[in-house]
């Protein structure tokens, strides 16, 4: 199975990130894309997030209907900061004949090389390096120095560019804390769900 991976707070999921898990499932033939929500995020220690029961909930509600999508609480259930290399050893062991494909945002590539063990996740995965167009060409530098030229030529050739979306998970709680609309931002369930119980207000 060709499986894609993408990780996240998700709080909440908005439609920036379905589209991104669309796209790279079509343009790379993923049998499945899996979301894992993080138990923490490892750039967010510091940072207050939703129940992980409410992301996980949301996440559900967004991706319904979808065969190709899944949502997987591994990084819940392990608690703790949500290190990738140790996400993708354990699927690894679990499915040795999967093909796994590490979604992540081409803006992440500056900051890679400082991740736990770098060079290891693009052993257990094929970086999958979504790009906006509204951000810079990605430098791919980095990892030449970490996995040498022919891997890092192969994950640029699996590149993918999503359109531009202007929409960001911390802009969406800020307008619900503000009283502002958010439709059309994300999916009606998930916004009825938000409404329902009361998330975001503050």
């Amino acid at each position: 199975m060709r499986l894609g991976i993408l990780g996240g707070s998700f709080d909440p999921v908005h439609y920036a990130h379905l589209l991104m898990a669309e796209i790279c499932r079509e343009a790379c033939q993923l049998d499945q894309v899996w979301f894992l929500p993080a138990a923490v995020a490892p750039h967010k220690q510091n940072h207050q997030v939703s129940d992980a029961l409410h992301r996980v909930e949301m996440l559900k509600l967004a991706i319904g209907g979808h065969s190709s999508f899944r949502v997987s609480d591994l990084e819940l259930k392990r608690g703790g900061v949500s290190y990738t290399v140790e996400t993708l050893r354990h699927i690894r062991s679990q499915q040795p004949d999967d093909n796994l494909f590490f979604i992540m945002g081409a803006d992440s590539l500056r900051d890679f090389p400082t991740w736990r063990q770098p060079e290891k996740i693009c052993e257990l995965a094929m970086p999958l390096i979504v790009a906006r167009p509204d951000w810079p060409n990605p430098d791919y530098r980095a990892l030449a120095a970490l996995v040498g030229p022919e891997r890092a030529e192969q994950i640029q050739r699996s590149a993918v560019t999503i359109p531009l979306m202007q929409l960001s998970s911390t802009e969406i709680r800020q307008r619900v804390s503000q009283q502002q609309s958010i439709r059309f931002r994300l999916p009606r369930a998930v916004e009825k769900y938000i409404e329902a119980n009361r998330l975001y207000r503050g």
